[in-house]
């Protein structure tokens, strides 16, 4: 197994609504057709002069309570429940002024509505100003509609303009008299006039301005218990579900939802296995080993790997794997060798690029284009049939050429020097920098793009917040790393967790926001190189060893037995044979 001393830089291997009815007496003409619900209905009691509180805590106010689900029914369109509630509680969702109000916005009479506005009982002049310009917006905008143009302009005139409010949007609406009728209604087109629901719109507007004891907020009690779940969710220091958060009961994560068995031993490798990584829709499994080969491997729908292609045709050792965006390709680049583009579900080999030195190689966001980094601190950019599209020399001095590209392939994240890592942005060709006290060894970029997990020579890893300037959040400590590069990776729900190999055969796994070291897994008899968490199942872990093994972490259960895959003269230790039982040849050719 190849190293190197501290001094020197590692080589062995490189990267990896609806609104409610508008009136109350059209709520409750729907219940003379209504059943009675029964004699022992539950009335609501007199509250004495005082506010009745519910719940065991007595914070929450009934009336808002009431109203709160009253309003959540309507939007949900149980319109019949909802105007039963409002009768068994004797709390209505809305005051007969707001009714009125509100039926005159639908039915489009502006200056009623106006004069009711202002017998609502707002205190706040400002608010009352800036809904009435909401109402005389709309009253504008469908009179320039229905081509009365000066009826428009009185109405901008002599009751707009006149409010004081919003000088920048009078102007606008001045800027749409004297443009061409397709001219406005392009530039008008978000307030969707045209459509039958414009009023309806309207009346959302009007309730984020309106206070809500007079216009219950649109799906407040969603929002409420949104805010509840996510934080009993945040409060979780283990939270690693699959399913989603349930209102039955409180939410807890416990130790056990964190991947700590093994489920399987995939023994088809016959060296060290140097990478792996799952496909981006979690549904495979790709390897690459010492021995000069890749592994493409297929999660079941149990959960179980199966091996589906051999990829061979290299002449060196196979340093690291590339998934295309869609996954329905593969990258494999050997030792300063070449690089080779396979297809996933064939295991056919489409191309192949050579260039003198290589030793990485990832997909750019497009998948139209792969990057390769060489040993000579260039990279480069080809289309998928080879032309090399764009090349630049960088200032590295290491031999380590990771490199990762964000989401939407303007930020290239490259080695710079030993302990440098450079974010240059493609479109404004301006670059920043992240400077560590000891050699880098290995990086790899968090799914949103904001963050990147530094490995370093010093057994550290530290995480970087790159939104802006960069900047440290985080370290962790307790692995074991002395000669060679050992790879480190965000997973679990939301990414949650961190995970390293180690040289003392182990798996190590952090709480990503406290830093806490949480589980330790044993069951590597070698150096564990590369750790892969599914980006799917968060129950899902793998890990790759100079022991030629790939395992499988998940959850334990009860009387749970280990499946070992391998190979011995093509039978599997498992009863399986490969999914087609064939070996991939570089040149598309395959033999059994």
């Amino acid at each position: 197994m190849g190293g190197f001393e501290d001094d020197e830089p590692p080589s062995k291997r490189a990267r990896a609504s609806t609104v409610e009815p508008a009136s109350l007496l059209d709520r409750f003409s729907c219940l003379k057709s209504t059943p009675p619900l029964g004699s022992t209905m539950a009335r609501p009691l007199p509250s004495q002069g005082k506010e009745v509180m519910v719940g065991s805590k007595g914070v929450i106010k009934r009336d808002e309570f009431v109203r709160i689900i009253t309003k959540a029914l309507y939007s949900l369109g149980y319109e019949k429940s909802g105007a039963v509630l409002e009768e068994e509680s004797g709390i209505t969702l809305h005051s007969p002024t707001v009714n009125l109000f509100r039926k005159q916005v639908l039915d489009g009479n502006w200056d009623s509505a106006v004069v009711t506005l202002n017998k609502v009982g707002l205190l706040d002049e400002s608010i009352v100003k800036s809904a009435t310009f909401l109402i005389l917006e709309q009253k504008f905008l469908e009179l320039l509609r229905n081509d009365n143009v000066m009826g428009a302009i009185r109405t901008l005139q002599s009751e707009i303009t006149p409010l004081g409010v919003n000088k920048k949007r009078v102007h606008e609406l001045s800027g749409c008299i004297i443009s061409s009728p397709q001219h406005v209604l392009l530039g008008f087109s978000k307030l969707d006039i045209e459509s039958s629901n414009s009023r309806l719109k309207l009346l959302e507007e009007l309730q984020k301005v309106l206070p809500p004891t007079v216009m219950v907020p649109e799906k407040r009690l969603e929002n409420l218990v949104e805010q509840a779940l996510t934080v009993q969710r945040e409060a979780c220091y283990f939270h690693n579900s699959i399913d989603g958060l349930s209102l039955y009961t409180d939410h807890h994560c416990g130790k056990d939802q964190i991947p700590s068995c093994t489920l399987q031993v995939l023994r088809a490798h016959h060296d060290e296995v140097w990478f792996l990584q799952f496909s981006n829709s979690g549904k495979y499994l790709a390897s690459a080993s010492n021995d000069k080969s890749a592994i493409i491997w297929k999660v079941d729908e149990d959960g179980e790997l199966l091996l589906k292609h051999t990829l061979t045709g290299h002449d060196k050792p196979v340093m690291m794997v590339a998934w295309s965006p869609d996954d329905c390709q593969l990258l494999t680049c050997g030792m300063e060798e070449v690089i080779r583009r396979w297809d996933a579900e064939s295991g056919n080999c489409l191309q192949v690029y050579e260039k003198s030195g290589v030793i990485s190689c990832g997909w750019f966001p497009d998948g139209k284009h792969i990057l390769s980094g060489l040993i000579d601190h260039k990279f480069c950019l080809w289309d998928l049939d080879g032309k090399e599209v764009d090349s630049w020399k960088g200032q590295r001095s290491s031999k380590t050429s990771d490199f990762a590209v964000s989401k939407d392939g303007k930020l290239i994240i490259s080695m710079n020097r030993e302990s440098t890592i450079r974010l240059y942005d493609r479109e404004t060709k301006q670059e920043r920098l992240i400077e560590e006290e000891s050699t880098i060894t290995s990086f790899s970029l968090s799914e949103d793009g904001d963050f990147l997990l530094v490995n370093l020579t010093s057994e550290a890893i530290h995480l970087w917040n790159i939104r802006s300037c960069p900047l440290r959040v985080s370290r962790y400590s307790g692995h074991k790393r002395s000669r060679f590069v050992i790879r480190s990776c965000f997973g679990g729900s939301e990414q949650a967790f961190i995970a390293s190999g180690s040289e003392d055969s182990q798996i190590y796994i952090w709480h990503r926001a406290t830093g806490d070291l949480i589980e330790t897994l044993s069951g590597h008899t070698g150096t564990v190189n590369c750790v892969s968490w599914n980006p799917v199942n968060p129950h899902m872990l793998a890990s790759a060893s100079d022991d030629h093994t790939i395992r499988i972490w998940g959850l334990k259960k009860a009387s749970l037995k280990r499946k070992d895959v391998g190979s011995s003269n093509g039978i599997y230790a498992n009863g399986n044979t490969p999914s087609n039982g064939v070996v991939h040849q570089c040149n598309g050719n395959s033999s059994k």
